[in-house]
């Protein structure tokens, strides 16, 4: 994986943006929530990998007696601490990491997969998650877009208000070969400090359909289905471990 994007170092105004621009994050969690119980009613554990502010995780622990986080980026970690107090939170490369037990689901969510570089990374993700869920464990992972689904020379703006600060949001994207190249720059006005300015590059590989299934099967996810999750989503994985 590259080097993590500037805003993955700033957690606030990360969290600032999302929720100015609308995320439901409490939704979304009663949602794949519901989508894991129907494939295991019993489910009590839950591992949320690349859990970035704990947005998710927070409503997760409302419906599972125990959960856990992965992300790799320490800031984004802090304030996830800072939101979770005592929930296992640990700092780790989705591509390998142990924590010595397993759970009833584990999710990946935010399209953070899609930072992944090739599909042998991929593979290594997904048998990864595998290996941290029970026989019969649920597995939820939502996908980048497709080659196909993926948009190029499409730019979107948002102007978010977070007490007295003022962000605004501009994004472009276009396809280069199997990457998806995100170019994003922030304006963050504060009443002390001014504005500044940020530059985040993102860069999304576009797995297909395929390259997701074959990985999920290689690591013994069966019963595969993908759930579309409505406008301007890229949809979800959900599967069962044999």
């Amino acid at each position: 994986m590259g080097g993590l994007s500037p805003i993955y170092r700033h957690a606030e105004l990360y969290d600032a943006v999302y929720e100015g621009r609308g995320r439901s994050y409490e939704a979304d969690s009663r949602m794949l929530a519901r989508h894991i119980r129907e494939r295991r009613a019993g489910a009590s554990a839950l591992l949320d990998v690349a859990c970035g502010t704990g947005r998710n995780l927070y409503y997760f622990a409302t419906e599972f007696a125990h959960v856990e986080g992965v992300d790799l980026a320490e800031d984004m970690l802090r304030a996830a601490r800072r939101r979770l107090p005592g929930v296992p939170l640990h700092r780790a490369d989705m591509r390998d990491f142990r924590l010595g037990r397993r759970f009833d689901a584990v999710t990946c969510l935010f399209s953070s997969i899609g930072y992944l570089e090739d599909v042998g990374q991929l593979k290594a993700a997904v048998r990864c998650f595998g290996r941290h869920l029970r026989p019969g464990g649920v597995l939820a992972v939502e996908p980048w877009y497709f080659p196909e689904t993926a948009l190029s020379g499409h730019v979107t703006a948002d102007l978010v208000t977070a007490g007295e600060r003022r962000i605004s949001r501009i994004s472009h994207v276009a396809v280069e070969g199997r990457l998806h190249r995100m170019t994003v720059h922030y304006l963050v006005g504060e009443p002390e400090s001014g504005v500044r300015h940020l530059t985040d590059l993102h860069l999304l590989s576009l797995f297909t359909r395929r390259e997701y299934e074959a990985a999920l099967a290689e690591a013994g996810v069966t019963a595969v289905d993908f759930v579309d999750t409505g406008p301007g989503r890229p949809g979800l994985f959900v599967g069962v471990k044999g």
